[in-house]
């Protein structure tokens, strides 16, 4: 899946509010810029990305049903 049809999948799942998918649709792009950057950049946007993953902490506690589906 390219970075527009993850972009579309995201937009119909309503997920533009939902910070986890944006990382992903964030790193899909990365990705496809990858041959176009120095290993340092690319290292650097990859770090970046990270962080702000990290920074997201554990965000599903208490609505873990609704996130990841019914047990």
């Amino acid at each position: 899946m390219d970075s527009q049809d993850l972009a579309k999948y995201i937009e119909a799942k309503n997920g533009i509010s939902k910070p986890w998918l944006l990382v992903q649709l964030r790193l899909q792009k990365l990705q496809e810029r990858r041959t176009t950057l120095s290993p340092d950049a690319y290292e650097q946007e990859l770090a970046g990305i990270h962080q702000d993953l990290m920074n997201l902490g554990e965000w599903w506690h208490g609505i873990e049903d609704e996130v990841f589906g019914s047990r």
